[in-house]
């Protein structure tokens, strides 16, 4: 999994709220068990029409949102099933953090696991996130998760909470795999004493 540090890139505004997981990625692309090329088909509904064209209007279809780092939503992101597919193609896309009020508890912990930062923030620290944001390109905000921090473009700093085993195994890129593997040293010797105290097993 990839360390989460310090990032600085394009946030895009999408005040929606209630933005469930067929919304971020539709029941229709979940055959694969594949983390890599969902990107593609996030937010699939909103971005294309029925033809697979472009919807001009959607955010993340805009020229200066394209590159798009940090997603700034509304309340209850991420609610409905618990498919994993979601932050996946969140992921795949480039989209590394998002802000928002709040969060379905399932959709936050696997957000973590994938290497995305979900941070919660009070709604009237967000709508000022959501303007900068609106700026587009030229407006670039920056997350900081050892300072527990985001920048808005024009240097205001608010500061935000993180469970700091969330924040350790994040910043280390550690995904449960990579924890259990820290203690590949000591599984080893559990493994070789229980060989030899129990050699018909």
């Amino acid at each position: 999994m990839d360390k989460f540090n310090t990032l600085t890139g394009i946030a895009a505004p999408m005040p929606l709220v209630n933005i469930d997981t067929d919304m971020i990625i539709p029941k229709q692309f979940l055959k694969t068990i594949k983390r890599s090329g969902l990107g593609a088909n996030l937010f699939d509904e909103m971005r294309f029409d029925r033809k697979g064209n472009e919807i001009p209007d959607f955010v993340l279809n805009k020229p200066q949102y394209r590159d798009t780092e940090i997603l700034v939503a509304g309340e209850n992101f991420g609610c409905g099933s618990s498919r994993e597919h979601a932050p996946w193609a969140i992921k795949d896309f480039g989209i590394r953090c998002v802000i928002a009020p709040s969060y379905a508890d399932i959709f936050y912990n696997n957000c973590f696991k994938n290497g995305i930062l979900p941070i919660a923030l009070p709604q009237e620290q967000v709508d000022v996130l959501m303007k900068d944001a609106e700026k587009g390109a030229n407006a670039r905000m920056t997350v900081d998760l050892d300072a527990q921090t985001i920048t808005t473009s024009d240097g205001e700093i608010f500061t935000f909470d993180v469970d700091p085993f969330k924040k350790h195994c994040l910043m280390n890129g550690l995904d449960d795999i990579g924890l259990t593997m820290e203690k590949a040293g000591a599984i080893d010797t559990y493994e070789a004493h229980a060989s030899q105290a129990r050699p018909w097993v």
